[in-house]
């Protein structure tokens, strides 16, 4: 009988970290057979100009269980962020999902029937790879948690409404989000 995980797609995000060095994660899970699939294939088969997604990997030859396709949000640009997109960050996110199977976020049992598709954003100001690779293994696991506890809840997301929204680049005056 087929497991109940993921029967379609599951999505999470994740923003871990503070300036150059923070991780933020967008993944999308879902089983081989189904739409996230033909997107991994799709995205993995179609790169653009500076964004060429690749398969994550543990280390070479040993690619990440559930596979894991590792897409830029940011053109590698200069030698320590083309270390930091290629090394440092894909560590991380290898790691972070190597994490959420080993304490079952995702059912191991489960992990070659799914495939994960990771938008990862790498600042081109990076400026330490430790960090970078330490954001990104939080951020990877913080999407994946996200993305099995369908967090945050529709009551989560209209208490911050409430609240205003804020992120690290913008935070709209009192003013501005007055209607």
């Amino acid at each position: 009988m087929p497991s109940p995980f993921a029967p379609t797609a599951l999505i999470g995000e994740s923003f871990v970290g503070a300036g150059a060095d923070a991780a933020h994660t967008n993944l999308v899970i879902g089983r081989k057979g189904g739409p996230v699939e033909t997107a991994w294939a799709t995205a993995l088969a179609t790169p653009s100009a500076g964004h060429v997604p690749f398969v994550t990997v543990l280390r070479p030859s040993v690619p990440v269980k559930p596979l894991t396709l590792f897409v830029t949000k940011a053109a590698a640009v200069g030698d320590l962020h083309e270390r930091a997109t290629w090394g440092s960050a894909q560590a991380g996110l290898a790691q972070g999902i190597a994490d959420a199977v080993a304490d079952g976020l995702i059912p191991a049992a489960d992990a070659d029937d799914l495939l994960i598709v990771a938008a990862v954003w790498v600042n081109p100001a990076v400026g330490d790879l430790d960090a970078s690779f330490q954001n990104q293994r939080a951020a990877a696991y913080g999407a994946v948690r996200a993305a099995v506890t369908g967090t945050p809840t529709v009551s989560d997301v209209l208490a911050a409404a409430q609240e205003g929204p804020t992120n690290p680049f913008y935070t709209p005056t009192p003013e501005v989000l007055a209607r």
